[in-house]
């Protein structure tokens, strides 16, 4: 599948991956999110298609790509340079770690501690991934992290399905971030992420949830995979619903670097979901104890987002986006779908 993707991605264009972020950007905050995490090969399309959402992006770009071959280091370097001018946050990715080189690895080290950016790969999705790691480096994924000088909290592994103990010592020690996508890893039978490991090594708090993409869940929901975790570790572990809230807000904020964010408080930015109350799923709740409405939130899913605010303005308003007409945006991405089919013989 991820040779497949990186053949589809390579004969897409400019326009094909603007209006495809364009459409998982507004259907994220149709789920009431206001901050996305993307990884391309292409940096500028998405840089414009969340201007147009105005979501709140951090723009990883591939420094070594499967789907762009010519990407490397020193391209990423130019758009980090001049990273105050972008309405993004850029960052730096990998697809897998054993796909870059020792030399390509130092080298996005210096550029990360040079300029204070997130690192970001997938880690340890298959036990072939991760034996591949061994055979290039003579060691685990994170363990490399740790050997090449690039473990820190600017490093953020996604899935970790298939992790040591030791490993995960090693992201509590460094404070590494990691993205649960518990959805993504049942389709793509990755195996079970140890949530329980994490908890019994002391490293809940470096864990945050995400969707993976469409390629990996049918809709773009924290919430729903805020449930997801909860159902999957419950013949092991507990999560509890507030822990889990915190995963797609606080804790999240926190790990992905992003300042006073994830919180409703004075000086914070204001990124402000609103959900109807009096309405299916959210009623009854226990008035005495107001914290059972997160329960009902999580178990009903994000479906029923009223309004969204980012930095203050209401992107959306009574369930009506503000800046996009979603009606035209879902017809030219169905003609972009077709045309990309044709150009790849589909």
């Amino acid at each position: 599948q991820v040779e497949k993707m990186a053949r589809l991605e390579g004969k897409m264009t400019d326009e094909d991956f603007f209006l495809g972020a364009l459409g998982d950007f507004t259907e994220e905050q149709k789920n009431g999110i206001t901050t996305t995490l993307s990884h391309y090969g292409v940096f500028n399309p998405i840089e414009e298609a969340a201007k147009a959402a105005q979501q709140n992006v951090i723009n990883a770009i591939s420094a070594v790509s499967n789907s762009h071959p010519e990407n490397t280091p020193a391209m990423v370097e130019k758009i980090l340079r001049q990273k105050e001018k972008y309405f993004t946050k850029p960052a730096i990715a990998v697809h897998y770690l054993h796909k870059a080189s020792a030399d390509q690895l130092k080298k996005i080290g210096e550029l990360v501690k040079k300029h204070r950016v997130l690192f970001t790969m997938h880690a340890a999705e298959s036990d072939e991934w991760v034996q591949e790691n061994v055979k290039k480096f003579g060691s685990r994924t994170v363990e490399t992290l740790e050997q090449l000088k690039l473990a820190s909290s600017h490093i953020l592994l996604s899935h970790c399905v298939h992790l040591s103990g030791r490993e995960i010592d090693l992201i509590k020690k460094y404070k590494i971030g990691v993205v649960h996508l518990p959805t993504s890893n049942k389709l793509h039978k990755s195996g079970e992420f140890d949530f329980v490991e994490f908890v019994r090594r002391g490293a809940e708090s470096q864990v945050c949830l995400g969707t993976d993409s469409v390629i990996s869940k049918n809709s773009l929901d924290l919430l729903s995979e805020a449930l997801q975790v909860r159902i999957m570790h419950l013949h092991k572990h507990r999560v509890l619903y507030e822990d889990l809230f915190k995963m797609v807000t606080s804790q999240a904020a926190d790990i992905l670097k992003l300042g006073k964010v994830g919180k409703i408080l004075p000086d914070y930015q204001a990124d402000i979901a609103f959900w109807k109350l009096k309405d299916r799923g959210f009623l009854p709740y226990y008035e005495k104890e107001p914290l059972s409405l997160v329960g009902n939130m999580i178990t009903h899913g994000g479906r029923n987002i009223r309004d969204l605010m980012i930095r203050g303005e209401f992107i959306i308003s009574n369930r009506v986006h503000n800046l996009v007409d979603e009606s035209a945006l879902l017809w030219k991405l169905q003609e972009a779908h077709r045309d990309l089919r044709k150009r790849i013989g589909k």
